[in-house]
């Protein structure tokens, strides 16, 4: 079964553990005069795109966003895009894995997982111009090489994390219970790893215990969506990622994703975005 290509971080090659964890980019210098252009497909890493000015396209797990001034893409490991971004774009593209940048502390970690939950953040001037600050300086932390500079480096992308929640959370409704919001978190985490075996509310309902009614509750009063319907979601994207960025065959694609009835996967696909996986690689590849 063909995979869908996985990019992973380019850097030199001076210091190997820590360039293939982490890198840092000045757009203008990267573009060098040309347009970037790049086909579907995925990272094995967290990707952060801030633009101080910037023209192209993003297209990230399939909802487009029109790159523009003042803005931030934040990109989680295993999702999917393609990206155009023209020449004389200017600001910083930032990589690292989570072997390089994990916090172990569950306020730091969530804050991480919080802010990469949104992928295209809009600032005005001031706002943005924060964060650009933070990214210069890690920028020249990462140019200089100065002692403790990868710690000076994790603290501050700790703080970026912080700043962009801040965006995100500037309308009342985006606030919710602090226990809820973990469990949610926790709810979507488990999506990511067990999505391909289990399907069933009750089954992440119990591995969080918490009742299927609780799950709903809090899944509701979050994101507005009952946990079904995340399951769903979940399965359709992987469905989607493999449809338009493999050739695999529909068998083995529905095998992927724990079907063993192609039939019924086909029949599952249909019902909820209107085309049979077919006709949907037909129409978007």
């Amino acid at each position: 079964m063909d995979r869908i290509p996985i990019r992973h971080i380019n850097a030199p090659r001076k210091e190997p553990n820590f360039s293939e964890s982490f890198s840092i980019r000045d757009i203008h210098d990267l573009l060098a005069g040309k347009d970037m252009v790049q086909e579907l497909h995925r990272h094995d890493f967290f990707y952060i795109l801030a633009l101080k000015r910037g023209t192209g396209n993003h297209e990230i797990d399939f909802t487009p966003y029109t790159v523009c001034d003042n803005a931030v893409f934040f990109m989680r490991p295993g999702q999917v895009h393609r990206l155009v971004v023209k020449a004389g774009s200017t600001g910083y593209l930032m990589q690292f894995r989570d072997d390089f940048y994990f916090p172990p502390d569950k306020v730091s970690n969530q804050t991480l997982r919080k802010a990469s939950n949104l992928n295209h953040y809009q600032f005005d001037d001031s706002g943005f111009k924060k964060v650009l600050m933070l990214l210069a300086y890690i920028f020249q932390e990462y140019a200089d090489k100065r002692e403790k500079y990868q710690e000076a480096i994790k603290a501050t992308i700790g703080i970026f994390s912080i700043e962009l929640v801040r965006q995100h959370n500037s309308s009342p409704s985006d606030h919710a219970d602090l226990y809820m919001q973990e469990r949610l978190d926790k709810f979507l985490e488990l999506l990511e790893t067990a999505i391909f075996k289990y399907k069933q509310v009750s089954h992440f309902a119990a591995a969080l215990n918490l009742s299927t009614y609780q799950l709903n509750a809090i899944t509701k009063a979050t994101l507005g969506k009952t946990s079904s319907e995340l399951i769903n979601e979940r399965i359709l994207l992987e469905a989607k990622r493999h449809l338009l960025a493999t050739s695999n065959q529909i068998n083995q694609i529905a095998d992927h994703l724990g079907y063993e009835d192609v039939s019924y996967f086909s029949r599952f696909f249909k019902k909820h975005t209107g085309y049979s996986p077919e006709a949907f690689r037909h129409n978007f590849q």
